[in-house]
């Protein structure tokens, strides 16, 4: 295990010195401990806000076994995942992650992670604002979808 976070430490620290991403690596294994895919937050590469280590290692390990569904894999990140990678690491199926470093010290060095978990706990409303718009249209494709028996994922 601990082999697998010096990888994502090497990668994120490769990355972030290229000036790159921040200092956030991440590895997704199967559960024999091979590895799937290594990857690096390249969000100032890539203008990209979503290129966050976790997320870019499950496009390379989904891409790499042709599935979306990662079950049976294991996630390793340098920091704790943000709302944004929980989110994706949950769609994702994996089950278990190993982390590096705490919320806190993200906060600590300039990430502001807390105030996204502030607006998830109904605190800092003024982050979005967010309104329902052509709802009876929306839910019509909505059941078009159901109606076809499409994949639910």
């Amino acid at each position: 295990m601990e082999d697998k976070m010096v990888i994502a430490i090497e990668e994120a620290r490769r990355t972030m010195n290229e000036d790159k991403g921040g200092p956030f690596g991440a590895i997704i294994t199967d559960l024999d401990g091979n590895i799937i895919s290594v990857a690096s937050n390249l969000v100032l590469e890539s203008h990209d806000p979503t290129a966050h280590a976790e997320v870019m290692a499950i496009r390379k390990a989904s891409e790499k076994l042709g599935t979306h569904d990662l079950s049976g894999c294991i996630l390793y990140a340098t920091g704790y995942p943000c709302p944004m990678c929980l989110s994706a690491i949950i769609w994702a199926n994996i089950k278990k992650v190993y982390y590096g470093t705490n919320l806190k010290e993200a906060e600590e060095i300039g990430f502001r992670d807390d105030f996204i978990y502030e607006y998830l706990n109904g605190k800092n409303k003024d982050v979005l604002d967010i309104e329902q718009l052509k709802h009876d249209e929306c839910i019509e494709l909505f059941n078009e979808y159901k109606d076809k028996n499409k994949e639910i994922y």
